[in-house]
């Protein structure tokens, strides 16, 4: 097949295609998000989940059909995930089911820069890593190999820079691969249900599983021995130990070097590394993030030096990979500062962090493009910790503070991040409902904008934008409970938005404001999504009926 010149993200597509994944589905999240649109795009069956837990309990039972599935999600999105992860790790699978998890060193756009390494050790998952499109493209499918042979889901992390940058890709040839298992269901009560009385053994199976993992990564390919360019015969000075997009930098740093490249991040291949080390006079663990590498080896007790601490803070490149070899420890120069993020001119965010500025209100905060109202002109943002925990983190405040700085408490959250995980703040706010009452602010722009105007529940719409069920966020809070809802556009009538937001703020209730306004970005799609369904609906009337809400049916 032609070359292709492919992100990351776009090679894993690619490969999901070829390998005949069934399913894909996660949650938008950067450095992710591209990978399922991509999938799309490429004619595979994608799809946007409520939140990365739900996407990974959907490919989980696209799994257990024996179907091969992919989930995505961004490094954060896999601690929502944590859950059901843990315990697939016990159950196993019958068909493949890959976990991408993308890693962002450096926080170009995330809250903290965890190194999911950390839960492939911690769920007792194999881990692989690639270092660049091709090896993102080919490593997917030995990925499948590992899950459909051991029957265990397998952690695919991949960082920032690989899944963005672009680079060559040779695919494989077509049916190289062979096709994939037809889905089919076979009952495996003791290893699906996980009670404690089939969960103790599954525990050791997947102890036993991991065992044989270990030794087969001992020789397997994605764990190799790269010469340096410049090495001379039998040079034994230098050698170094790498994982992912590190390997590149650290062949550019010290072309001198011999490296072993490890692909396989978890189980390592302790032997095998054990030996290259004792071969080298010299021998340094070059990684992204957490030592983690380093950590296992010399606990095994292999001779290999760390970075310094300064060193685990963002993304490595070549002057820095070449500082760590010096064990230069002096302060390195500070960035060039960029320009700051900013809300789009004709957001109408502006307007309700102008009111919430205005009358000094404490804003318990969320993930999303209104996270930028932490910044100048407004600085309207007190808190920001996860996706969803505004509602809650406002509620705490509302219990504790004295009542006149109780009412100034309002939690801002955006609809994605409301269907994501914001759902169960509401439930806890109808359920312990403090004396003050509380204001839950929705900023409803009808897309997950941040990430590139994704679809979610609350649009209507599916990842290919076509008309689906949708969510409604007031029918939603009323149901819950909540006396007052509200919607109102603050753009179009800021000086009513400014009225009722302080109405409620002063009122002992419980309150729910819609404030709905479309994306500037994303309106002119929006707008030519909604014709596309309406003559959809007009073309199956039966269909456009059941689409009404009951009650207008």
């Amino acid at each position: 097949m032609e070359r292709q010149l492919l992100s990351g993200d776009e090679a894993v597509a690619l490969a999901a295609v070829h390998v005949g994944v069934a399913l894909g589905t996660g949650y938008p999240g950067t450095p992710s998000t591209e990978i399922l649109e991509a999938f799309s795009e490429l004619g595979g069956r994608a799809q946007w989940a409520p939140n990365e837990k739900v996407a990974l309990e959907v490919g989980l039972g696209a799994a257990f059909g024996n179907a091969r599935a992919l989930v995505t999600m961004k490094h954060v999105g896999l601690n929502v995930a944590a859950d059901p992860l843990f315990t697939a790790a016990y159950t196993g699978v019958s068909g493949a089911l890959i976990v991408v998890t993308a890693d962002d060193p450096g926080m170009a756009s995330s809250q903290n820069e965890q190194d999911n390494r950390r839960y492939a050790v911690a769920a007792g998952l194999p881990a692989i890593e690639p270092a660049d499109s091709q090896e993102a493209y080919d490593f997917f499918f030995t990925a499948i190999e590992i899950s459909e042979r051991w029957h265990i889901p397998v952690l695919f992390r991949m960082t920032t820079r690989v899944c963005h940058s672009k680079s060559v890709v040779v695919p494989r040839a077509a049916g190289e691969q062979g096709p994939a298992p037809a889905p089919h269901f076979e009952r495996d009560i003791k290893g699906r249900v996980m009670i404690p009385a089939h969960a103790r053994p599954a525990h050791r199976r997947l102890r036993a599983k991991l065992a044989e993992i270990a030794a087969w990564g001992e020789g397997c390919a994605l764990n190799r021995l790269e010469p340096g360019e410049r090495a001379e015969p039998g040079d034994r000075k230098l050698g170094i130990v790498a994982s992912g997009v590190s390997c590149l930098h650290a062949a550019e740093a010290a072309p001198g070097a011999s490296i072993f490249k490890i692909g396989l991040v978890n189980p390592l291949p302790i032997e095998r590394t054990r030996v290259f080390a004792a071969s080298v006079e010299r021998c340094v663990v070059i990684e992204e993030g957490d030592p983690v590498i380093a950590d296992s080896l010399r606990a095994a007790g292999v001779v290999v030096e760390s970075k310094a601490e300064m060193y685990r803070f963002g993304e490595l490149d070549v002057p820095r990979v070449r500082r760590i070899l010096a064990g230069d420890i002096t302060p390195e120069l500070a960035a060039p500062r960029g320009k700051p993020p900013e809300l789009c001119p004709a957001c109408p965010y502006h307007i309700v962090y102008a009111t919430l500025k205005k009358h000094d209100c404490i804003v318990a905060g969320d993930i999303g493009c209104y996270t930028l109202g932490v910044l100048e002109p407004y600085q309207a943002m007190d808190t920001c910790v996860a996706m969803g925990a505004s509602i809650g983190v406002g509620l705490g405040l509302r219990h504790v503070l004295p009542a006149d700085e109780a009412r100034r408490v309002v939690s801002v959250i955006g609809d994605s991040t409301f269907v994501h995980s914001g759902i169960g703040g509401l439930v806890e706010m109808a359920y312990n409902p403090p004396a003050t009452g509380h204001v839950v602010l929705v900023l409803d722009n009808g897309t997950t904008a941040m990430t590139g105007q994704q679809e979610h529940p609350a649009t209507g719409r599916t990842l290919d934008h076509l008309p689906t069920g949708k969510l409604s966020i007031e029918g939603v809070a009323a149901a819950i409970g909540i006396g007052s809802v509200t919607v109102i556009d603050p753009y179009a009538d800021p000086e009513g938005f400014e009225r009722l937001l302080l109405e409620r703020m002063a009122a002992p209730e419980l309150s729910v404001i819609v404030a709905r306004r479309p994306c500037i970005l994303a309106a002119a799609d929006i707008r030519r999504w909604e014709r596309q369904a309406a003559e959809l609906r007009a073309k199956a009337p039966a269909q456009a009926a059941f689409d009404l809400p009951l009650a207008e049916r």
